[in-house]
């Protein structure tokens, strides 16, 4: 990206329905801080449009693992952010029952009521470029353009780890999150997500692969590398290694 000089990168998935992006500098871009991007290039459509204004503020799927950056900026563009569990199982029929106008995930799939509620990297990449063209034509860069959404929290990404007893570690890790402050809000619809006044975390079992998964989001890096080292030493309080990002 550098060495080109280039305004930004794709990234697609083996049979393309996942897409992710890496900025003018060569950083990667985490999927769910586009969420809103998509929806905002969703909306731009004229016919999308009128059928919101009809129905009333529109509706964007994203799941338990999405910042809360990208949810205050969707809610602040003038969507209803509805929180799904993990999986194109999931929110596929979420997104037609509840007559959502598109979503996305941490993992890069972005969902659309114009293609029968179902993931296209294609559809999506389409989207977000267009939207970077615009940003480029208004004089800002790709990272430019997603600063709004992105400084508002520091964000651990998800970090995986392998455990024997998974129900054993996620008790231990309820006990330390008592600590880290009074809650605001919890969900339970896929694993646990525990919002706090300065940040929340998710902890959650893998639905396709052997982990227990972990997500903290802090509103300083301080407060994040306090929250990861407590709640990590829970989960693999023996085998701290057994982290992986």
């Amino acid at each position: 990206m550098r060495e080109k000089g280039l305004d930004c990168g794709v990234i697609f998935d083996g049979d393309a329905d996942r897409a992710m992006f890496v900025d003018e500098r060569g950083e990667f871009v985490q999927p769910d801080y586009l969420i809103p991007i998509v929806a905002r290039a969703t909306m731009g459509s004229e016919e999308l449009r009128v059928k919101s204004e009809e129905l009333g503020k529109a509706k964007i799927i994203h799941d338990v693992r999405t910042s809360r950056g990208a949810i205050e900026t969707l809610r602040e563009d003038g969507f209803e952010p509805v929180m799904v569990p993990v999986g194109h199982a999931f929110a596929k029929p979420i997104l037609r029952e509840i007559g959502a106008l598109c979503g996305g995930e941490l993992a890069g799939h972005y969902y659309f009521s114009e293609f029968f509620g179902c993931d296209s990297g294609l559809l999506a990449a389409t989207r977000i470029l267009g939207e970077i063209a615009k940003a480029k034509q208004a004089g800002k860069t790709f990272s430019e353009m997603m600063k709004p959404i992105v400084s508002r929290y520091a964000n651990s990404g998800e970090i995986n780890f392998k455990v024997d007893n998974k129900e054993a570690a996620i008790e231990r890790v309820l006990a330390v999150a008592k600590l880290l402050g009074e809650e605001t809000g919890r969900s339970e619809i896929d694993g646990y997500r525990l919002e706090y006044r300065d940040g929340w975390i998710s902890v959650r079992k893998s639905n396709t692969e052997p982990y227990l998964r972990l997500l903290v989001e802090c509103r300083t890096k301080e407060m994040l590398d306090n929250w990861v080292g407590r709640l990590s030493g829970a989960i693999a309080p023996h085998n701290p290694q057994s982290a992986s990002i």
